[in-house]
């Protein structure tokens, strides 16, 4: 325990009882303590003894906390050692300090929500950056491309289709790899993925094991159809994984992440690219062009409108931007 800090009786010996009895671990001690003295110091402060504790009181202490900028998920873990401590406090009030707790002030209380994070996304001028750089890559002439240790040509077309169908339908990684070739479509529906090749349309299976199509736009598709034929030239078999690596069966998710992190440096993109950052981008560049959330929430594949609408704060952040540099009045004065 801190020696400079003197604890009451009861936070003592309910400590005492987490280390001896319950066996908690050293760093589970050191959070309850310190958290409990957060609790010892207001009861001091406000001149008040341990079984006159109400809820009202607890709620004015979280919210102190919380203007003083304790973080949501240090409030939470707060609240619950509170809870804790007063639940054996009811119980061993009456034994041990000879005085009766009815109910456990915690009881009840929520800590505040944690703020949610915006998902990340490329702005439309850095994904046209990465698409065109994958493109160029992708019809470099020589077979062999001697500036990435002799990678051959076919690796360049599959990485820009693929990175292409990300961008252009918002799939999610698992969704791009699952993903198969037939060459009779009637084949395909039994398939966890298949390419209308006719519709320019992708059926995926996504969470739950529900399918949805999505529409697949003009670039893509003839990157796709370019990488479809260089398959061909790769893969006899008529059937199969659409996307296959080096060993010719199907690209794992690692080498998807490694080889667009790669595209991204070699595009000078200040930003960590990773897959699903091509899904929000997707998603955000819809929603700002069509401001139609109901369709972007069914070729996203989310089951809640809620899921979708953190895209409108990405919207929004975009407007504020047009706005800044636009408005007359919103421009910052020349000095």
């Amino acid at each position: 325990m801190r020696a400079d800090v003197q604890l009451s009786k009861e936070v003592e010996l309910f400590l005492e009882e987490l280390r001896c009895i319950r066996q908690f671990s050293p760093h589970t001690l050191k959070a309850y303590q310190q958290d409990l003295i957060k609790l010892h110091n207001f009861i001091n402060l406000n001149n008040i003894s341990w079984d006159l504790v109400q809820g009202h009181h607890i709620r004015v202490w979280v919210s102190k906390l919380h203007a003083n900028g304790l973080s949501a998920r240090s409030l939470a873990r707060m609240i619950s050692s509170w809870r804790t401590f007063f639940e054996w406090l009811v119980l061993e009030g009456p034994r041990l300090f000879s005085y009766t707790m009815l109910l456990n002030p915690v009881q009840g209380l929520r800590p505040p929500k944690k703020a949610k994070s915006l998902p990340k996304a490329l702005s439309v001028e850095y994904a046209q950056v990465l698409m065109e750089r994958a493109k160029q890559e992708a019809h470099c002439k020589s077979a062999i491309d001697d500036r990435n240790n002799g990678e051959a040509s076919w690796i360049r077309q599959r990485d820009h289709a693929m990175i292409e169908l990300l961008y252009s339908s918002g799939l999610r990684l698992s969704e791009i790899l699952g993903i198969n070739y037939f060459q009779t479509q009637v084949y395909a529906k039994d398939s966890s993925g298949w390419v209308d090749w006719v519709s320019a349309e992708v059926t995926v299976l996504g969470k739950g094991n529900k399918r949805r199509i999505v529409p697949i736009g003009k670039e893509a598709m003839r990157a796709l159809v370019l990488w479809r034929d260089c398959r061909q030239e790769q893969l006899k078999a008529p059937d199969g994984p659409l996307f296959i690596n080096e060993k010719l069966t199907r690209i794992s998710p690692r080498t998807v992440q490694a080889r667009l992190k790669q595209l991204a440096l070699r595009s000078g993109l200040p930003v960590h690219v990773h897959p699903h950052m091509l899904r929000h981008s997707f998603a955000s560049h819809v929603l700002q062009s069509s401001h139609d959330l109901r369709a972007v929430q069914e070729m996203l594949g989310h089951v809640s409108i809620g899921s979708t609408q953190i895209y409108t704060a990405l919207d929004f952040q975009h407007l504020a931007q047009v706005y800044d540099m636009a408005h007359p009045r919103a421009k910052a004065e020349k000095t």
